[in-house]
C-alpha cells in the first residue's frame, strides 16, 4: 500500500467517524428535544452548558477552551430555572474567577463540584418531569460515549501507525544516505518493495552498488597509479623528498637516502625539522628553503663532490564544491647539476688557455705592423698602408676580444681579483679619458668631461676593473655615434654613493632589448656592430662584485646612458 493511499484511508477513516459520531449525537439530542420540546429545553440546555463546562475545564490549559468554560458560564446564568440553581451558577462562578486568578487542584475540584450540582439539580428537575426524556437522555449518553470510545480507538490506532509507517523507511533512509558520504558503499536498504518506499529502497541500493563497483574499480585504478609514481621516484636519479602539510615525510627516494645516509623505516612520518637536527643535509635544504637562496649547494656524492640545485615544489588543489585552496604538502628536489658544472668548467678552463696562447701572436702581429710602420725600416706606398693598417685594427679587434674571453672565464670560474682601494673619482674619468681620447678623434667625436663630484671625492673600488668598465662604455658609445657627435664622460654625487655614466647620442636601445643588454653573448639586432656580446655581461659582474649596480637609461631619439654606482 502506497504513501498515498495510507493517508486517504486513514484521513477519510476519521471523517467518517467523526461524521458517524455526529449524527448520532444529533439524533438523539433532536429526539430529546422533540420529548422535552416545552418543559425540558431550559434543563436540557443546562446540561448542556455543564456537559461543555465539564470538556472545557479538562483542556483548560488552551485558552479557547477558557472562552469556552467562561461563554456556558454565561449562558447557564441566563437558564436558571430550578430551585436551588441560582445559588449554585454563583458558587460556579466564583470559583471559577478564583481559578483563573490562582489555578489549584482545589478550584478545579470546586468547580467540577458546582456543575455536578448544577447537573444534578437539572436532572432530578428532568427526572422529575419527564421519565420519557430520562430515557431518552441515557441512550444518547451511552451511545455518543460507545461511539466516542470506538473513535478514540480507531484514531489512537491511526495516530500510531500511520506517522510510523511514513516516518521509519524516511529515517532508515537517511541513515543509509549518511553511509554512503562517509564512502560506506556497502550500505543496503531493507524494505517491502511494494510501495513507494520500496522503489525508492530498490534506487537507492542500485545506486549504492554501482557506487561500490566504482569505488573499487577506481581504487585499484588509484593503487596502480601511486605504484607508477612511486616507481617513478624511486628510479629518479635526482633526490627527491615529500613532506605533507604537517611537515612530515611521506615519501624519500634513494638517491636522497643514499646522499643523506638516512634510512627510509627512520624517516617515514616523522618531521622534516626533527630529523634536520641530527642531519646537515635536511638541516641546509629546510634553511635554503626558508630563505629562498639559489646557490648552488656542494654535496659529497658518487665519490666526489657534487653540486646540487634545490627546486621546491608545492601540492595544492582545490577543494570539491568550494573556493578555498587545500594545501597538501610540498616536493623536494635536489637537481643534480653537476655534469653541466664539469662541462662549464671545461668549457671555462678552454677559454682561458686558448685566450692566453692567443694574446702572444696577436701582440707579434701588432708589434709587426708598428715595425713596418716606423720610417727607419723604409717607406710605405699608398697601398702598403692601408693594408698595415687594417691588419693593426684586425689585430687590436682580437687583442680586445681575447681580453674579454679573459675576463669572462675569470667571471665564470668565480676568480675575479680586485683590488679594493679608495680611488679618486677623478683620476678614474681621467684615465678613461685618456685611453679613449685618440680612437674617438679618428671618428670626429668628441668627448665631454662632466665632473659633479668633489674634487677630492673617491670610491671603494678596483681603478683598473673600474677603468675597464668605463672604456667599455666609451667605445660602445663611440661605435653608436655619429660622425661629428658627443659624448659626455661624467660622475656625479648620489647620496653616500658615486654614480659614472657615459652618454651618447646615437639611435639609442628599444626598450623591449634594455633588460638583456647586460645578459652574456646579448647584441640589440640590427645594430650591424661586430663583437662578442661579452663586455657589457663583464662589465655588471665586475661592478657587482664590488657591491655596486650597474644600469642604462635609453630613448631611441635621445641615445643611450650607461651608468653605474659606487
Amino acid at each position: 500500500m502506497n504513501v498515498k493511499t495510507k493517508l486517504l484511508l486513514g484521513v477519510g477513516a476519521l471523517f467518517l467517524m467523526i461524521v458517524a459520531l455526529s449524527a448520532i449525537g444529533a439524533i438523539y439530542i433532536n429526539k430529546s428535544k422533540r420529548d422535552t420540546k416545552n418543559i425540558l429545553v431550559a434543563n436540557y440546555n443546562s446540561l448542556i452548558y455543564s456537559k461543555n463546562m465539564i470538556q472545557a475545564l479538562d483542556d483548560f490549559d488552551n485558552p479557547e477552551a477558557v472562552k469556552e468554560f467562561e461563554k456556558n458560564v454565561d449562558l447557564e446564568g441566563k437558564n436558571l430555572t430550578e430551585k436551588g440553581e441560582k445559588e449554585s451558577w454563583l458558587s460556579l462562578k466564583n470559583h471559577f474567577f478564583e481559578y483563573k486568578s490562582e489555578p489549584s487542584p482545589e478550584n478545579a475540584v470546586a468547580l467540577r463540584n458546582d456543575i455536578g450540582e448544577i447537573m444534578r439539580q437539572n436532572m432530578e428537575a428532568i427526572q422529575r418531569k419527564s421519565d420519557i426524556a430520562i430515557a431518552t437522555s441515557e441512550n444518547a449518553y451511552i451511545w455518543i460515549i460507545a461511539l466516542g470510545t470506538f473513535c478514540f480507538l480507531v484514531a489512537s490506532s491511526l495516530l500510531f501507525n500511520i506517522p510510523h509507517s511514513i516516518s521509519n523507511p524516511i529515517s532508515t533512509l537517511t541513515k543509509s544516505i549518511d553511509e554512503i558520504s562517509k564512502r560506506n558503499y556497502s550500505e543496503r536498504i531493507n524494505l517491502p518493495m511494494d510501495g513507494e518506499f520500496g522503489q525508492l529502497a530498490g534506487s537507492f541500493n542500485i545506486m549504492a552498488q554501482k557506487l561500490e563497483e566504482y569505488e573499487n574499480s577506481n581504487l585499484n585504478r588509484e593503487i596502480i597509479n601511486k605504484k607508477r609514481v612511486e616507481t617513478l621516484i624511486e628510479n629518479m636519479h635526482d633526490p627527491v623528498i615529500g613532506l605533507d602539510d604537517e611537515g612530515k615525510i611521506v615519501f624519500i627516494n634513494q638517491e636522497a637516502l643514499k646522499v643523506s645516509g638516512l634510512v627510509k623505516t627512520d624517516v617515514l612520518g616523522k618531521t622534516a625539522s626533527n630529523i634536520a637536527i641530527d642531519n646537515d643535509l635536511i638541516r641546509e635544504i629546510l634553511q635554503r628553503e626558508k630563505s629562498s637562496s639559489t646557490d648552488s649547494m656542494k654535496i659529497y656524492a658518487d665519490d666526489k663532490e657534487s653540486y646540487f640545485d634545490l627546486d621546491v615544489v608545492p601540492i595544492s588543489f582545490l577543494e570539491t564544491g568550494k573556493k578555498n585552496i587545500i594545501n597538501a604538502g610540498k616536493v623536494l628536489i635536489l637537481r643534480n647539476i653537476t655534469r653541466y658544472k664539469e662541462l662549464e668548467y671545461a668549457k671555462t678552463n678552454f677559454i682561458a688557455t686558448i685566450s692566453h696562447e692567443l694574446k702572444t701572436p696577436i701582440s707579434a702581429i701588432k708589434m709587426g705592423t708598428q715595425l713596418l710602420k716606423n720610417e727607419n725600416f723604409g717607406d710605405l706606398n699608398l697601398q702598403q698602408q692601408e693594408l698595415v693598417n687594417s691588419i693593426e685594427e684586425d689585430g687590436q679587434r682580437l687583442l680586445d676580444i681575447t681580453g674579454e674571453l679573459l675576463n669572462m672565464s675569470q667571471v665564470e670560474s668565480g676568480n675575479i681579483k680586485l683590488n679594493i682601494t679608495d680611488c679618486s673619482v677623478k683620476n678614474l674619468l681621467n684615465a678613461a679619458y685618456t685611453n679613449n681620447i685618440k680612437l674617438a678623434q679618428n671618428k670626429s667625436i668628441k668627448i665631454t668631461l662632466e665632473n659633479k663630484v668633489e674634487e677630492n671625492a673617491t670610491v671603494t673600488a678596483d681603478f683598473d676593473k673600474t677603468v675597464w668598465v668605463l672604456n667599455n662604455f666609451i667605445t660602445n658609445a663611440i661605435k653608436h655615434s655619429f660622425t661629428d657627435g658627443e659624448i659626455i664622460l661624467g660622475a656625479e654625487k648620489l647620496g653616500d654613493r658615486s654614480k659614472f655614466f657615459v652618454k651618447d647620442f646615437g639611435n639609442g636601445i628599444d626598450e623591449k632589448f634594455q633588460n638583456q643588454i647586460f645578459d652574456r653573448y646579448f647584441q640589440v639586432p640590427g645594430s650591424n656592430q661586430n663583437g662578442t656580446g661579452l663586455g657589457l655581461s663583464i662589465c655588471k659582474s665586475f661592478i657587482e662584485k664590488m657591491n655596486g649596480e650597474i644600469g642604462v637609461d635609453s630613448t631611441g631619439a635621445e641615445g643611450s646612458r650607461f651608468w653605474f654606482l659606487l
